[in-house]
This record gives structure tokens, C-alpha cells and sequence, in this order.
């Protein structure tokens, strides 16, 4: 049955830009009250007015769990309820190996991708539930695709899609759903900040076949999502053509790994990544 959005209440993490303020964007002109969260209060002040009437902002950090609390009941407060929660907020840091990546910068990544995801949906579950609604956590390709040279945000996507996927069978009963969003490389500021510039993640990017490499704006991410939540979709994989590459993963997967292990342009930019060690790992906003 499809979920109308018209009149409904959503909650976005990291809604402030990039696939998160468009999705924000999109569920407005589906009718929804939407709630944007960000860290940066400007940032959030910014987006809530660019929205319109049917939006307003929060400023909060997800991994504060008592703050995404804050949020909630906030929401509830002013809306009268929350309908659909988007745990999109996320982070990456500059391509490393475990080696050389410090450890500050390895548990940022995890605190915010993993922590973060957690601490929204358990602060929003007893609304979706109540009010029999959906929720969307964001993973990527790289929760199946081999992750050298980005181990902790790999690491982390991989566990946010098992969330999903528990959740989902969790929430049957209650009439409540959820989904795994899949995305590639989608033309925001973390993908931006995370490989542009960058000559070693530039060489690990020109590796990849254009077919995959190729990015896509946050609009197509965003449409792809609400039609996701309208139709209370198990996944949501954007772009499309990374379908093949999660249906086949067992194979390809596997494949793949050992290619990489013999391949001598691969090691090299390993033993390049390892080099690294002592340098500034910043991660994305």
C-alpha cells in the first residue's frame, strides 16, 4: 500500500545540504512537514528558510543521543507526531590504510556514521511505531564493494545496513517499515572533500569503470529516496546501475578481493596509502 506523504511529519540528519537537504526539498513538495538536523546552526537556519513554511531546523550533533531525544520530542511537540526519520548524517576521512589513519580519525568516522544512525532511530522508534511509519538509514555501495583505502566508512556502511535489514522484519508486525538506502557517488560536499584534489584518491577513482565512478546530483538521490519511502521499498540503490553489483555480490565480491590482492597498480597505491602515516586525516564535516 502506498505511504502518502502529504501531511506527514519527516526528520533528516544531515539536512542541511547534499542529498539530505534535497530529500528535505523533496518531501516538502510531497506535502510533509520536514525537521532538519545538522550540526551547524547556521547551516540549519539556512536551510529551513530555503525550504519554506513546511520546514524547521534543529541544530544537534548526532552522536549526543540525549540531543537526537531533544529533536524528537521537539518534533513531536510542534507536528503532533513523526511519520518518517531519514538517518542520513554521515562522514568520511581523507583515503588511508588502517596503518597510517589515526585512531581519532578511524572512531570519528565510526561515532558518527554508526553512533549517529543509532542514536536517531532509537530516539524516533516509538513514534514510527505508534504512528506506523518508515524509516530510511543511508549506507552505500561500499557496504558490499571492497573497502581499501576508506576501511572505517566501509566498515561503518556495512553495519548500517544491517540495522536496516533487522529492522525492517522488526517493524513488520507494527505495521512500520524501513529502508536501506545504497549510494553511490553522488556529487555532494563530502564526496567532494573526501576525493577531489586528492591525487591518491583521484588514481584509486580513475581505476573504476566511468559506468561506476560517474556521479550523480543529490536531486536523483533524493527523488530516488522518497519514491523509496512512498513505497515502503526494502532498498533504495542510486544510481541504478549498482543493482547488479549487490544482487551478484556473493560472486563478484569475492572475485574482486582477489584481484585486488594480486593486482600490482592496487598494491602500489596501498603501500602509497601506507605512507601516510603522520599526516593530517581530517574527516568531512
Amino acid at each position: 500500500m502506498r505511504f502518502e506523504l502529504a501531511g506527514k511529519t519527516a526528520l533528516v540528519t544531515g539536512g542541511a545540504r547534499g542529498i539530505g537537504l534535497e530529500t528535505a526539498r523533496v518531501l516538502t513538495e510531497r506535502g510533509a512537514n520536514v525537521v532538519v538536523v545538522d550540526l551547524d546552526p547556521d547551516a540549519v537556519e539556512r536551510a529551513a528558510a530555503d525550504l519554506g513554511e513546511r520546514a524547521s531546523g534543529i541544530a544537534a550533533d548526532v552522536t549526543d543521543r540525549g540531543a537526537l531525544q531533544r529533536a524528537v520530542a521537539a518534533t513531536v511537540e510542534r507536528y503532533g507526531g513523526l511519520d518518517v526519520v531519514m538517518a542520513n548524517a554521515g562522514v568520511a576521512a581523507r583515503v588511508s590504510t588502517m596503518l597510517a589513519m589515526p585512531t581519532e580519525t578511524f572512531d570519528r568516522v565510526l561515532d558518527v556514521n554508526i553512533d549517529g544512525v543509532v542514536n536517531t532511530v532509537q530516539a524516533a522508534l516509538p513514534e514510527i511505531v505508534r504512528r506506523r511509519g518508515h524509516i530510511v538509514v543511508v549506507a552505500s555501495v561500499y557496504a558490499f564493494a571492497n573497502g581499501v583505502g576508506s576501511l572505517p566508512y566501509a566498515m561503518s556502511k556495512a553495519a548500517v545496513e544491517q540495522m536496516g535489514r533487522a529492522l525492517r522484519v522488526e517493524l513488520t508486525p507494527h505495521g512500520a517499515s524501513a529502508s536501506v538506502a545504497y549510494f553511490g557517488f553522488i556529487d555532494t560536499d563530502m564526496v567532494r572533500t573526501a576525493l577531489d584534489g586528492d591525487p591518491l584518491a583521484e588514481r584509486m577513482m580513475a581505476s573504476m569503470p566511468r559506468v561506476i565512478s560517474k556521479r550523480l546530483k543529490p536531486r536523483a538521490a533524493a527523488e530516488a529516496v522518497v519514491a523509496g519511502i512512498e513505497e515502503r521499498r526494502a532498498r533504495i540503490i542510486v544510481p541504478r546501475r549498482w543493482r547488479i553489483f549487490f544482487h551478484l555480490r556473493g560472486i563478484l565480491g569475492p572475485l574482486m578481493d582477489a584481484h585486488m590482492e594480486r593486482d600490482a597498480p592496487t598494491r602500489e597505491l596501498v603501500a602509497q596509502l601506507d605512507a601516510r602515516v603522520g599526516e593530517d586525516h581530517p574527516t568531512t564535516a
